[in-house]
């Protein structure tokens, strides 16, 4: 039995799900992978949990905002408060001080935000600066100024890590599965039952969803019906990404803050996606456009007077009528005036046609011994720094002569992601058979760019004219 292999082979890595459980913890408001640690802190060996300890746990260490006006209150009295929180740090070249802030409760113009004590910069730095973005159990206490003028303190932190990666296990662990039931386990690691879907086809299109996670820099559009998930998987599955959901995006928030100095999200993040990216309003819809075509082709921002590197995928999310499910008919009329325009549709790598991915109903929602969600997601990240995957790709591709350069891109890029995420266990092309290799990566990687192509001769007939001649290059395994 699948569960009982996982279990066995993962150990301390295994988390019993079950779809009321989920309820529970969704109508919390807490993410997958808060949910699974909480789990896994709160339930003994059979897996059930204590859920009045859960609620005590969260009341008194993970406060909303409301709950965060009261921490405030209590800083202005002379308490020193400790709490469990998503947390922001900078430094202001400027003055010279080290700043946080805690986004989860509004930054700075809220008032959650202030002065890092030296002491804790200096213990915590690799921790707290290397990453925009890390969770911890913070120590705050207020300070008074002379000049009557308050600020919060940061006097304490302390990571939250509670799962160490060692992609090494986890490579060896994958031999222990065949790639079918690997599939499995990579669709019940983020919360979906396996058993749920109609055939293999269904779960392939699905893993696609995955691939920002493993992979730097990839771009993609999704378009479907409400209710197939993809905005679960993209805001709730890692805290190493970020969903925009609505509202008006700048280009200080999004790419480069001139005035801070600082990076926007696409610095900060494995992966910015856009919900609905209809109903998103861009200030300066031009400027972003122009910004982010740069950043996609080349993975640099740039301010003013800065320039950056960044690795974050631009994910485009969009509903989807069923009139329309056709990659021959013009679907991007679909997504924001943005990304329509065909010099920034070319620089997406993939589309997934998430129409052929089920409505989610209670037979989709996992049930039963499954990867943790955080541990998985951790892995996912981790991968993202490992280079010997492209190397496997490049050596197991005959690339035809004048090959496009940005298909070629987009179909490696893609193609390496599959290999981390279905095959983490190879080294090498030979750990990888020709038939696998072509059904789980090549072909899937090609089918994803194609539709693009497709879409590009569209909605730009003359730059990109010879369709449906105009596909991608004829790739095979070499």
């Amino acid at each position: 039995m699948l569960e009982e292999k996982v279990r066995s082979v993962f150990a301390d890595m295994v988390v019993l799900k079950d779809p009321k459980r989920s309820e529970f913890f969704s109508n919390l408001s807490l993410p997958s992978y808060m949910r699974d640690w909480l789990v896994m802190k709160f339930s003994g060996r059979d897996g059930t949990i204590d859920y009045d300890s859960v609620l005590k746990y969260i009341n008194q260490y993970i406060p909303n905002r409301e709950g965060f006006e009261i921490l405030k209150y209590d800083l202005i009295k002379g308490e020193q408060v400790r709490f469990l929180a998503r947390i922001r740090v900078n430094v202001n070249i400027k003055d010279g001080k080290v700043m946080f802030e805690l986004p989860d409760f509004g930054g700075k113009r809220t008032g959650a935000g202030g002065l890092v004590e030296e002491s804790v910069s200096e213990q915590w730095r690799d921790t707290l600066l290397r990453e925009s973005e890390n969770w911890g159990i913070i120590d705050l206490m207020w300070l008074n100024n002379v000049n009557d003028k308050g600020t919060i303190q940061l006097i304490g932190y302390k990571p939250f890590c509670p799962y160490k990666v060692d992609l090494g296990y986890y490579r060896e662990a994958r031999r222990t599965f065949t790639t079918e039931e690997w599939i499995d386990v990579i669709i019940n690691a983020v919360d979906y039952n396996p058993k749920g879907y109609n055939d293999e086809e269904q779960k392939l299109i699905f893993l696609r969803r995955l691939l920002p996670f493993v992979e730097k820099r990839i771009n993609l559009i999704e378009l479907a019906p409400k209710g197939t998930g993809k905005s679960y998987v993209y805001e709730k599955i890692s805290k190493r990404g970020w969903l925009v959901t609505g509202g008006t995006v700048s280009r200080a928030t999004l790419i480069y803050d001139n005035a801070k100095k600082m990076g926007g999200l696409i610095t900060r993040f494995d992966y910015v996606g856009f919900d609905e990216s209809q109903s998103i309003s861009f200030e300066q819809p031009n400027q972003i456009q122009a910004a982010l075509k740069h950043y996609m082709e080349f993975g640099e921002i740039k301010g003013f007077d800065a320039q950056m590197a960044a690795d974050a995928g631009i994910i485009i999310l969009g509903n989807i009528d069923a009139e329309r499910f056709n990659v021959s008919k013009n679907m991007v009329a679909e997504i924001n005036k943005v990304f329509q325009e065909s010099a920034t549709l070319d620089r997406f790598h993939g589309f997934i046609p998430g129409w052929e991915i089920p409505r989610l109903n209670q037979d989709l929602i996992s049930n039963g011994w499954a990867l943790n969600t955080e541990y998985f997601a951790e892995v996912l990240h981790e991968l993202r720094n490992e280079l010997v995957y492209s190397a496997i790709v490049d050596e197991s591709l005959d690339i035809p002569p004048k090959a496009d350069k940005r298909d070629l891109t987009a179909i490696k890029r893609l193609c390496t992601a599959f290999v981390k995420l279905i095959f983490p266990q190879a080294t090498s092309k030979e750990d990888i058979s020709k038939d696998e290799f072509k059904k789980y990566c090549l072909e899937p990687a090609m089918e994803m760019r194609r539709i693009i192509k497709e879409q590009l001769a569209i909605v730009d007939p003359k730059e990109f004219e010879g369709y449906p001649r105009n596909s991608v290059p004829d790739i095979q395994y070499k």
